[in-house]
């Protein structure tokens, strides 16, 4: 048994062990406090790591590719940050970067650093709640899907003027979406909170 505020009307209540794909309800108002997520260790490293490798891929490699003629302009995710700020757009380049560059970055970074040390059963992680905290706060700034709908815009107005060739750096980008998205439901904030209270 251990206790569980509401988040809804903020009864504290005493909940059992709970089985496999189990939710619990507040008694109060019928809320749910939480839901059972099976395989949530494994799950959520196997996303984040394939998330990883994605993120690379959409760093490091060209975005888009415009050929007019016989002249070939590729352009990546960070060239095209630094050319907002090099136009003098401060306030649209900085938040591209944070919420579409840092922090993925640091949303992965985090997951990877709470959930190794619970698949390997290790004691011993300083700074785990500040970090799981900070990944709770981090988690609706991630907008990804804006940017890339902003470049699926981009690819369809400048297709009058040009030739426009995809990089593999967008549909890294786009599969990454998904990928974040799938990582971050699996996680099971309860286990998490359970596992570093026992730590305390």
């Amino acid at each position: 048994m251990h206790q569980i505020a509401c988040h809804e009307c903020d009864l504290v209540q005493s909940i059992p062990p709970m089985p496999a794909r189990a939710a619990a309800r507040c008694v109060r108002c019928g809320a749910v406090l939480f839901r059972s997520k099976p395989n949530s260790i494994d799950r959520t490293l196997a996303w984040t790591i394939a998330g990883l490798v994605l993120y690379v891929v959409a760093v490091t490699f060209p975005f888009l590719a415009m050929k007019s003629g016989s002249i070939i302009r590729e352009t990546g995710l960070l060239t095209g940050i630094r050319q907002l700020f090099d136009q003098g757009i401060i306030p649209l380049a900085t938040l591209v970067l944070l919420t579409c560059v840092l922090i993925p970055l640091l949303q992965m970074l985090g997951l990877l650093y709470i959930f190794v040390p619970l698949k390997m059963k290790i004691r011993s992680q300083p700074f785990a709640i500040p970090v799981f905290r900070l990944f709770r706060h981090l988690k609706p700034w991630s907008m990804m899907e804006i940017y890339m709908l902003g470049i699926l815009v981009a690819i369809v107005k400048l297709g009058k003027m040009a030739t426009i060739v995809p990089g593999l750096a967008v549909f890294a980008f786009g599969l990454l979406i998904f990928v974040l998205t799938f990582a971050l439901s699996s996680v099971d904030s309860h286990l998490v909170w359970e596992y570093l209270e026992k730590k305390r």
